[in-house]
């Protein structure tokens, strides 16, 4: 009994004392303070945004700068344009892809903006062929991939022990299109 009565007074005391120290003692942050502080955050966390934003817009205006013609006869507009074409034999070079036919289809005019086709022929492996679209993807150019279709049938593994080349390489026929924004 006297050990419950000794811990309901250390208990009165200890909440006493607590009391006492947040209403007295501790001095707590004027409520004007404490909206400002408020303030501040949602402002930097705005600031913040708006900073992501811009360095987004101005990718953005990079990108639709390099795709945009002024007409339809602009050369960007063209059926096979060279600085696309240029890109790509750029991109493939790199990765060690071979080009084994392009042929540019007839360009598509939509209202605002030209859709040019473009059908490949390339030898590469898996990695390659992940790599490349990656790069089409990421270049200034605005590019779609429209689809691919890989022939690594198995009757090719006798034709190639006998030209020696690389086992794991496949033929991939590769469609894509360039979009040119037009001006109007």
């Amino acid at each position: 009994m006297k050990k419950n009565l000794y811990m309901l007074i250390l208990v009165l005391v200890f909440g006493f004392g607590a009391y006492f120290y947040y209403n007295f003692v501790y001095v707590e942050q004027p409520r004007k303070i404490r909206r400002l502080k408020s303030d501040i955050t949602v402002m930097n966390e705005k600031l913040i945004s708006a900073q992501i934003l811009a360095r987004e817009l101005d990718l953005v205006a990079k990108l639709i700068e390099k795709n945009l013609a002024l007409s339809a006869k602009d050369s960007l507009a063209e059926d096979a344009s060279m600085p696309f074409l240029n890109d790509i034999t750029e991109i493939m070079n790199d990765l060690g892809i071979k080009l084994l036919r392009m042929d540019p289809g007839l360009k598509i005019n939509m209202r605002d903006y030209i859709k040019t086709p473009y059908k490949m022929r390339i030898e590469c492996t898996y990695e390659e062929l992940g790599m490349f679209i990656n790069r089409m993807e990421k270049s200034e150019r605005l590019i779609t991939v429209e689809g691919f279709e890989i022939d690594n049938a198995i009757r090719k593994i006798k034709d190639r022990r006998e030209k020696m080349e690389r086992p794991n390489t496949h033929r991939v026929d590769v469609s894509v299109s360039t979009l040119t924004l037009i001006k109007r």
